[in-house]
C-alpha cells in the first residue's frame, strides 16, 4: 500500500516537445494511501496513458512518480509492486479457480499454507468459494472477471491495484453487483485503488475521489458531490450528470446574466471578468424549473419533454439558446409557452470554460 505522488508528469508518444503532441499534459497531484480513485473521461482523454505511467508499462517523457516518497519513475512494473486488472479477464482456463487465484503468490514463493489462507480469504470476499476446485474454462464472463479481480487482490503487499475499465465486458445487470463488490473490497482491504472508466455511474459509485480528464489534462479532482454541485470546468458540468449541465453564452455584469436579452439573477457579483474571454453561465437542469408563462419570468418555448419515470425534463429554447429544465409533477403546459425559474445559488459563471468564483 502506498501514497502516490505525481510530480510534473507528462507524456508524448511521438517524443515531440510541442504541447499539442502530449497525450498527457503536465500533472502534479497526490493520491493518499488507501484511497479509492476513479480516472473518468471520454476515449482519448489520457486516462489509460496515466494509468500505464503509474504501472510502469509506459515511461514518462518528463516528471516523476513517487510511491511513499520513493522515486519509481525508471523502475519496471515488477519492481513497482503493482497489481493491474484489465478490460478483458486474464486467467488460465486449464487451471482451477483456486490455482488461478494462487498463481501470483506461487510466483513469489509464498509458502503454501499462507497462500491457501489468502486464497480462501479472497475467494470468500468474491463469492468464489464454491468454485475453487472447478476449472476456469466455461465460466461466465462475470465469474472470470471476478477471478481476474481476485488475482489482483490476493497479494497483501501490493502498493496499489489499478483497474482499466474492468466491467466493460460484463452484462449491465451484473455491473451493479460487481461495483458494489469492489467498493466492499476496498473498505475491507484498505488498498489504494485506481479505477479507469468512461462511465460516470461506475466512477461516482466506486470512488471517493473522481479525477475528471479532458484532452490530456486533469480538469477537476474531487468528490462526486463537488463535481456535481460546483464543476470547475464546463466539460465537467457537461460530462457529469444526466442530462448534463446547461452551458449557455451570456453577458454577465455585477449580479446579473443576460441571455438573448433576458435577465437571470446571480447569487454572487462579477465585476472583473477576463477581458476578451468567452463568458458562459452553467446551471444544472435540476435547478431550472418549468412554470406557466407569467410576467417577470424568463420566457421559453418547450420543444419536447423527456419523461424519465421519476422525473421529467423539458428541452426548451430561449432565443438561440437551448436548455434542459425540470418539469414539476402534474404540470401541464398546453401551448408550449413556459416560464423558467432559476435557483441563483446554483448558477455558475465561466470564463473560457473555467469557473469564476465571483464575490459574495
Amino acid at each position: 500500500m502506498a501514497r502516490i505522488d505525481l510530480v510534473d508528469l507528462a507524456h508524448s508518444y511521438s517524443g515531440n516537445d510541442a504541447p499539442e503532441s502530449f497525450a498527457l499534459k503536465p500533472i502534479s497531484m497526490t493520491w493518499r494511501q488507501g484511497g479509492a480513485y476513479a480516472l473518468l473521461g471520454p476515449s482519448g482523454c489520457g486516462k489509460t496513458t496515466l494509468l500505464n505511467l503509474i504501472s510502469g508499462i509506459v515511461t514518462p517523457s518528463r516528471g516523476k512518480i513517487l510511491f511513499d516518497g520513493r522515486d519509481m519513475t525508471a523502475l519496471s512494473t515488477q519492481k513497482r509492486n503493482i497489481a493491474q486488472v484489465f478490460q478483458f479477464p486474464v486467467i488460465y482456463d486449464t487451471m482451477s479457480v483456486g490455482e488461478n487465484l494462487a498463481f501470483p503468490l506461487k510466483n513469489r514463493g509464498v509458502p503454501k499454507s499462507e497462500s491457501d489462507a489468502r486464497v480462501a480469504e479472497i475467494a470468500a470476499l468474491l463469492d468464489l468459494t464454491p468454485y475453487l476446485s472447478r476449472k476456469a474454462t466455461r465460466l461466465t464472463a462475470d465469474a472470470k472477471q471476478k477471478i481476474s479481480l481476485g488475482r489482483g487482490l490476493v497479494r497483501s503487499d501490493v502498493a496499489a491495484v489499478l483497474f482499466d475499465e474492468p466491467l466493460t465486458v460484463i452484462d449491465p445487470e451484473l455491473k451493479w453487483q460487481l461495483r458494489s463488490k469492489l467498493k466492499a473490497l476496498h473498505r475491507t482491504l484498505d488498498l489504494t485503488m485506481i479505477y479507469v472508466t468512461h462511465d460516470q455511474t461506475e466512477a461516482l459509485t466506486f470512488a471517493d475521489t473522481v479525477v475528471v480528464m479532458h484532452d490530456g489534462r486533469v480538469v477537476q479532482s474531487g468528490t462526486p458531490t463537488e463535481l456535481f454541485d460546483k464543476p470547475a470546468h464546463t466539460f465537467v458540468g457537461y460530462f457529469i450528470g444526466s442530462p448534463g449541465m446547461n452551458i449557455v453564452p451570456a453577458e454577465v455584469r455585477g449580479r446579473e446574466a443576460r441571455i438573448d436579452g433576458h435577465t437571470i439573477a446571480l447569487n454572487r457579483s462579477y465585476h472583473r471578468l477576463p477581458s476578451g474571454a468567452k463568458i458562459e453561465i452553467g446551471v444544472r437542469p435540476e435547478f431550472v424549473e418549468i412554470a406557466p408563462a407569467a410576467p417577470g419570468l424568463l420566457a421559453a418555448n418547450i420543444e419536447r419533454i423527456d419523461d424519465l419515470g421519476r422525473i421529467r425534463f423539458a428541452r426548451v429554447r430561449i432565443g438561440n439558446a437551448k436548455l434542459a429544465a425540470r418539469v414539476p409533477p402534474s404540470l401541464s403546459i398546453p401551448d408550449n409557452a413556459a416560464g423558467l425559474l432559476f435557483d441563483p445559488s446554483h448558477v455558475h459563471v465561466y470564463a473560457d470554460s473555467v469557473l469564476v468564483e465571483g464575490s459574495a
